[in-house]
């Protein structure tokens, strides 16, 4: 019997390794634009964080995310994450 192979992906706040489904995708778009990726298949560069604000603000700080997307990310763009990712925390 095939075992069907689970996508891992790593946190780029905490660095836990989860189940691609667990967690959040930022990505970096070809116009430059940050965004969240609730589906998984927009287009861009992508980074991986989980389902918390804590890790957001992990990522922040130790600048991961940044780091991850190759850009600088604005102070306004990590609050308007914050306030996405506290929204889904909910579901």
């Amino acid at each position: 019997m095939h075992v069907k192979k689970v996508p891992m992906r790593q946190c780029t706040g905490c660095g836990e390794r989860k189940e691609k489904k667990e967690l959040i995708r930022i990505i970096r778009t070809p116009e430059e634009a940050i965004d969240v990726d609730f589906t998984g298949r927009k287009n861009g560069r992508g980074a991986y964080i989980c389902n918390s604000v804590e890790c957001l603000q992990l990522a922040r700080k130790k600048k991961s995310l940044e780091r991850s997307l190759k850009t600088t990310i604005p102070e306004a763009v990590y609050q308007e994450l914050e306030e996405e990712i506290r929204k889904n925390e909910d579901r």
